[in-house]
């Protein structure tokens, strides 16, 4: 972990939400005028879109465990892990995009389902900013999570993440609900072994919580909005946390334990804003003291 370039990592399996969080993350960086270096996960994975393929293909003809994004096989959990390091000690760090359809194919001008080449992140950032599956692994030969400043998880309950990722892969990649089922059921080891441990590690927890009947994941018609949900927010170390203030300025919010608060799934971007505020005020008067040698 860094006091002078900090490191930022949001983490939660695959549409598990992340992407609500950097939305809110980035209204704050452009009010706060904090200049992040973003780091997307899929950046990190082994394989692109074709190299997965075969890979997958090949460990089922070996009569091998199914490969998944999940896991160590599929990911270069030593370059992420690398790359938050060496943002730490001095701002700088290797690293490059996938890409996904065709808009940005146009973008960074090559098919998708590919990688850009890897290059060094711009100059002149304040903090390092990743949004992925493993921004707080561990594995027996490498810690992503000891060099991350402010880690947060983004976990919905199990039914509200298939019912997401099997809305997602159906409508947007066109796959059959029986072949996103089985991708659910080859990649679930990995998911107990590597995605599961990151929460106990993360810092802040988001977890999404369903008040519509989510008992069948694989024949609901809709996800359910955010005003059909609460939030319970797990903070690690609750000191610090002026949670009487929260309660006061997020209209239905309750403690459930003394280091949780529940809220109403629609005052989920008030109430991040509310958190992560300040938490980036002092993150970035601490950075910017120590890079101006002020101890």
């Amino acid at each position: 972990m860094s006091a002078r370039h900090p490191v930022i990592a949001v983490t939660g399996s695959s549409g598990a939400g992340t992407s609500t969080i950097t939305d809110t993350f980035s209204q704050i960086f452009a009010r706060e005028h904090v200049t992040p270096a973003i780091v997307h996960g899929d950046s990190f994975h082994r394989y692109d879109r074709e190299g997965m393929r075969r890979a997958h293909d090949e460990a089922a003809a070996q009569g091998c465990p199914p490969l998944s994004h999940f896991g160590p096989e599929a990911n270069l959990f030593d370059d992420l892990a690398a790359l938050f390091r060496q943002y730490g000690e001095d701002g700088t760090g290797l690293t490059r995009d996938y890409v996904h359809d065709a808009d940005e194919a146009e973008v960074h001008g090559r098919p998708p389902g590919t990688f850009t080449p890897w290059e060094q992140l711009p100059t002149g950032t304040d903090l390092l900013y990743y949004e992925g599956l493993h921004g707080a692994v561990k594995t027996d030969t490498v810690d992503v999570a000891q060099h991350v400043d402010l880690l947060i998880g983004v976990v919905p309950i199990i039914n509200l993440e298939w019912i997401q990722k099997l809305h997602r892969d159906r409508t947007a990649r066109g796959y059959s609900t029986e072949a996103v089922t089985d991708t659910i059921l080859g990649r679930m080891p990995d998911y107990v072994h590597y995605i599961c441990p990151q929460f106990s590690r993360t810092h802040i927890n988001f977890q999404r919580v369903p008040v519509v009947d989510t008992s069948n994941p694989f024949v609901a018609r809709w996800i359910p909005t955010l005003d059909e949900s609460m939030v319970v927010i797990r903070f690690a170390d609750p000191r610090g946390i002026d949670f009487p203030y929260l309660l006061s300025m997020i209209d239905g919010s309750f403690m459930s334990r003394a280091n949780s608060i529940v809220v109403p799934g629609g005052k989920l971007d008030l109430s991040m804003q509310l958190i992560f505020t300040p938490m980036i005020w002092r993150m970035m008067e601490t950075a910017r003291s120590r890079r101006r040698g002020v101890s």
